[in-house]
């Protein structure tokens, strides 16, 4: 019986959110998982099925990291055979990448197909002189076969490749194949996705186990293909899904893989708040810091989670008022997060009085001013009375009063006199 690791997806160098933390983690859901599912465990060999890198080109800390990783590999006698993914891969005309370097420092073997040759020669066995092949047969009676990235020509590649497993010599009882894709229907607004009857030729050829890449959820397709999802996500959406890696053990009986997420993974918390259009705009400040400093008290660990809060429904006040800036800063500090992330979706509480046939320009003013004041939190109890202040500001302002009574006029309507104590709420002067 063999025992393998495949893993998919780690996108060592991650930089979006701007946070060097964020970008610590992809090292650490790495280094976690192969401590415990391929030292600890014991396998055989880890499969990295594409993308072990964010970016073409990284930065030295990133290289460091892959190396660190590789180099405990190594001393375990594990070997590690990878293959290229969309991110790592190598630009057209381009000999080297970073993961070709590691191949050449004996970190790991990176399996690489002729594709410009034909079935017999289209995949060749691993030369360690050359540090280079297409496949290699592993001492634990395993055949793995590397492919490249492929994007839209998946379906044709699968053809080719196909041809060539069969036009290869006989060997172990076992074949895996690596591929970086993924199948239709396993998330939205994917294109080029393969279907499943498009993956058969593989599996006709003799490929046991097909380990997958690509896509960022785990899922599996009729007991021989094999998607793990990224170790880590990289966004907050992704939280919604599966993903890990595979612990695999091949024998007589078959494949038995199963998914492991005990390793390092940043929490991410999702919270909704919904604005009734009651609260003013202190206190749905404050019922979103509430809601977020609850949700956070449920990760006390070492790790801070990652937060996002949506704010939806409606406010009955200018949408505009909220500064999420602030309340972003106000939210990290009053709770335990790595990084608070605001989806501020609202629309303003909207009333509109029907206008009668007949009515004035006084009347109709009258009810838009009516419907503006009672859309607010803060004057929907006086709009009538307020309105028809607003229409003698108008006419004052219109007839040349000065600044002084203008402003002596909105005091007296907002009964400032009465309520110093309270926040003062800047009236809008009609033109």
């Amino acid at each position: 019986m063999a025992k393998f690791l495949h893993i998919a997806d780690i996108h060592l160098g991650f930089d979006r959110y701007d946070t060097p933390e964020r970008t610590k983690d992809f090292f650490r859901a790495l280094q976690t998982v192969l401590e415990r599912y391929a030292i600890e465990a014991g396998v055989d060999f880890v499969a990295i099925a594409g993308d072990l890198f964010e970016h073409r080109n990284i930065k030295p800390a990133t290289l460091n990291q892959a190396q660190v990783c590789l180099q405990a590999l190594k001393q375990a006698n594990i070997p590690v055979v990878a293959i290229e993914g969309n991110h790592d891969n190598r630009p057209y005309g381009t000999r080297t990448s970073w993961l070709k370097y590691l191949s050449e420092w004996d970190l790991l073997k990176l399996l690489e197909p002729n594709d410009g040759a034909d079935a017999q020669h289209r995949l060749t066995a691993w030369d360690e002189r050359t540090r280079s092949g297409g496949y290699i047969d592993l001492p634990c009676g395993v055949r793995v076969i590397g492919s490249n990235w492929y994007g839209a020509t998946a379906s044709r590649a699968i053809e080719l490749l196909a041809d060539a497993i069969s036009a290869l010599p006989p060997g172990p009882t076992h074949t895996v194949l690596m591929f970086h894709h993924g199948l239709e229907g396993q998330i939205a607004r994917y294109a080029g996705a393969l279907r499943y009857s498009e993956l058969l030729p593989l599996k006709a050829a003799g490929v046991d186990y097909l380990a997958l890449g690509h896509i960022h959820k785990n899922y599996t397709a009729e007991g021989w293909v094999f998607n793990p999802g990224s170790l880590e996500a990289n966004n907050v959406e992704e939280s919604r899904y599966p993903r890990g890696a595979y612990l695999v053990d091949l024998s007589a009986e078959g494949v038995n893989a199963q998914l492991q997420t005990g390793y390092f993974q940043r929490p991410i918390v999702r919270l909704e708040l919904v604005a009734k259009g009651q609260e003013s705009l202190d206190e749905l400040m404050q019922l979103a810091i509430d809601q977020a400093i609850a949700a956070a008290a449920q990760h006390q660990g070492d790790t801070a989670p990652i937060l996002e809060l949506r704010i939806t429904g409606q406010v009955g006040f200018d949408r505009l008022e909220l500064d999420t800036r602030r309340l972003q800063e106000a939210i990290k500090a009053a709770c335990n997060a790595l990084m608070v992330l605001i989806k501020y979706d609202v629309e303003d509480v909207a009333y509109q009085t029907p206008l009668g046939d007949g009515q004035n320009r006084i009347e109709i003013e009258q009810t838009i001013f009516e419907d503006m004041l009672t859309a607010h939190r803060d004057y929907k109890n006086r709009a009538t009375e307020l309105a028809r202040g607003l229409t003698d500001l108008k006419d004052r302002q219109l007839s040349g009063a000065d600044e002084e009574s203008l402003y002596s006029l909105v005091e007296t309507l907002l009964d400032l006199a009465e309520t110093a104590d309270e926040p003062i709420h800047q009236a809008v002067v009609p033109e």
